[in-house]
């Protein structure tokens, strides 16, 4: 018997992480035109928590500015369910037909936010990402790095910016979560680029579009 050969897919995964200030939803909007002229197939932008009614529903539970008393615990779970049910409702549909699929926020904002900014067991962290996406990371993640208090002053500047329950969050806070993120990057060079977020836009775009050429152009090959 001819022993079958195992397709490999070539989707693609990208996701766009970075504290808050920096960017990310205005540097997806920037990069989307540019990658749809560039990717062979279809491009899907979505986003974290949200991307589909359930999670977007849950979204809405986590960053309400009313929910100040939220567990810390209880605020990871709510992400981590969020995360499951966009991950097989609308990622992995896409993904699964070799589409390019870019998500603004994935599994390393759970690491940052819930495990080093709140405090958490990263290692738990960690396994409910595992378990929530059955093994599946990005292909890339870009990671837009700005200092805390820049990020805040952008935030606090930005009128038509949606305000959301961690926005108003103390400084320590945001530095913290900063701080992890760049830890993630260190120990995750092969996966995560770190964007020099405090650059002007369209230097922070084309230095994201060059890493996200070569990345993919890689996985075709």
């Amino acid at each position: 018997m001819m022993k079958k050969t195992k397709t490999v897919n070539k989707g693609f995964l990208l996701s766009l992480e970075g504290p808050d200030g920096a960017g990310k939803t205005t540097v997806l909007e920037k990069i989307l035109p540019q990658l749809k002229r560039f990717v062979s197939s279809k491009v899907v932008a979505t986003r974290e928590p949200g991307g589909v009614a359930i999670a977007e529903r849950i979204r809405d539970i986590i960053l309400d500015v009313e929910h100040t008393n939220m567990d810390d615990k209880t605020e990871l779970l709510l992400y981590i369910a969020a995360r499951r049910q966009h991950l097989v409702e609308r990622i992995l549909p896409e993904f699964d037909q070799g589409n390019f699929v870019i998500v603004d926020r994935f599994v390393d904002s759970s690491v940052a936010y819930q495990g080093y900014g709140r405090g958490l067991d990263r290692q738990a962290v960690s396994w409910l990402n595992t378990y929530v996406t059955d093994g599946l990371y990005p292909d890339l993640t870009l990671y837009l790095d700005v200092d805390s208090e820049t990020g805040l002053q952008r935030i606090e500047q930005n009128k038509e910016r949606e305000v959301n329950r961690l926005d108003l969050e103390k400084l320590d806070l945001h530095k913290r979560v900063r701080a992890g993120y760049l830890k993630l990057a260190q120990e995750n060079p092969e996966r995560i680029v770190t964007i020099d977020a405090a650059q002007p836009l369209d230097k922070v775009v084309a230095d994201a579009m060059a890493v996200i050429q070569q990345k993919y152009l890689e996985k075709q090959t």
